[in-house]
């Protein structure tokens, strides 16, 4: 038999418009996600959370414009990994997969503790782990379902969140209109620097620049999208964009509603309290439902972006190449989806404080690779080219080396259990790819772009 005679392979299944990428995106960046670091950033600037999200979302957003321009280039799954590969070879191209999976495979199982976390609140006689363990399987199998079904959750799921932030900034207007304070704060008093200066400020965005993951994973939906070139980085950038209006206008109103963080209950769960000022006992259940509506969603997306990027390493056989096994019928990489619900039920027997320490570490490394590449692929790229106008050099020399710059600032801030974590995790990754090209005699495997243009064309048929 011929390769001509063989079976097509199933491909995953173009089904996603711009609609759908952005609320995906949205769904993984989880709107509600403000409320988790609301105390702990708003107690280090002393009240100037707003401002932080305004420098974390312009810090962002040109880390966005850069992973919109590969994402142009390459329109395939794998983000971060294949950017790289392309552009510096398989060697830097399969560390900086590698490192990335550090930080997705923990991301499903922290909103998985979370889940558990939150219903025990309650439901104290059942134990945390069970709710875990259900959300874990549940978000499994709507995975292996396929990405039609988890873009119809994402719906509801960001209507939810949004519904939340609605009736919160309702209620808080109500609260500043009806209850006036002498302590509430001028309406422009939030957004600038505290007594500290700016360096409280700089050092609350390091921490919420990591609250606005989810931009990245839309580019792990290429080979998912009807016009992938088009509307993959305009979703990259409506995510940013969407999702810091969001940060910024809860945290904003949250300042002039409760203007001393002294007052909080308790710093890590002053969400609680704020929900509870403004709205009493029906909103704060209220809060803790969608809390954990959104922690579901944001587990089941960020599953969905992890299994693609090991989909994509098992298919050019970077991993085994098990891995990159699609389902026959729903055209989902059910192996990969597998794989990291094994790793989430470390979610049964970790703590979120010892979870939360082996993420960052992998997403800013990407971050910062995905900057370079851009500079490389579209200023240097191989073989030479004619020589670059000057908005080439500002679109993909200034912005993207700003990019840079600003990532390798938020590594500052990173502990040192997470450096710990994060390069030992770098080193079992040399150690794998130095067996896989024998001492690195031999080139790992790279993505096979022969069939690049034929998912080009089904995607301009699609549209």
């Amino acid at each position: 038999m011929t390769t001509t005679d063989l079976p097509p392979q199933p491909r995953l299944k173009r089904a996603l418009g711009p609609t759908a990428l952005v609320l995906f995106g949205l769904t993984y960046l989880a709107p509600v996600t403000v409320f988790t670091t609301y105390g702990i950033v708003t107690q280090s600037t002393d009240n100037h959370l707003p401002s932080a999200y305004v420098v974390a979302l312009v810090a962002m957003l040109f880390t966005a414009l850069s992973y919109g321009a590969m994402a142009r280039a390459f329109p395939v799954s794998g983000s971060a990994y294949t950017y790289t590969q392309q552009t510096f070879g398989g060697h830097v191209g399969f560390l900086t997969g590698w490192t990335l999976m550090l930080d997705y495979l923990f991301l499903p199982m922290i909103n998985f503790l979370l889940i558990g976390l939150y219903l025990n609140t309650q439901f104290p006689d059942i134990p945390g782990w069970v709710f875990a363990l259900a959300s874990l399987l549940l978000v499994l199998v709507f995975n292996v379902l396929g990405i039609t079904l988890v873009n119809r959750l994402n719906v509801a799921i960001v209507a939810l969140s949004v519904l939340l932030v609605v009736v919160f900034a309702v209620l808080a207007i109500k609260e500043l209109l009806t209850n006036p304070s002498s302590e509430t704060p001028s309406l422009i008093e939030p957004f600038l620097p505290g007594k500290g200066g700016l360096g409280p400020v700089f050092a609350g965005a390091a921490v919420l620049a990591l609250s606005f993951l989810g931009f990245d994973a839309v580019s792990t939906l290429s080979e998912e999208a009807k016009n992938p070139k088009r509307d993959i980085p305009r979703a990259i950038v409506l995510t940013t964009l969407i999702g810091g209006a969001i940060f910024i206008v809860v945290s904003w109103l949250g300042a002039l509603v409760y203007p001393d963080w002294r007052d909080f209950a308790e710093v890590d769960s002053a969400g609680v309290d704020l929900m509870a000022k403004v709205g009493g006992t029906f909103l704060t259940s209220f809060f803790v439902a969608v809390y954990v509506v959104g922690a579901f969603g944001s587990g089941m997306t960020t599953q969905v972006s992890v299994s693609r990027i090991i989909y994509s390493m098992g298919r050019d056989g970077v991993l085994p190449r098990i891995f990159g096994t699609l389902h026959t019928r729903f055209r989902t990489p059910w192996v990969a989806a597998v794989a990291v619900s094994v790793v989430s039920l470390l979610a049964l027997v970790l703590t979120l404080d010892q979870a939360a320490t082996m993420i960052s570490f992998g997403a800013l490394a990407a971050f910062s690779m995905v900057n370079l590449s851009v500079i490389k692929h579209h200023l240097f790229p191989k073989g030479g080219r004619t020589a670059p106008s000057a908005g080439e050099w500002v679109r993909y020399g200034v912005l993207p080396a700003i990019g840079f710059v600003l990532t390798v600032w938020l590594w500052t801030s990173l502990t040192a259990t997470t450096f710990i974590v994060g390069l030992s995790w770098m080193l079992v990754g040399v150690i794998y790819l130095a067996v896989l090209t024998r001492g690195f005699r031999r080139r790992p495997p790279t993505m096979d772009f022969s069939e690049k243009e034929e998912l080009e064309e089904e995607a301009a048929r699609a549209s």
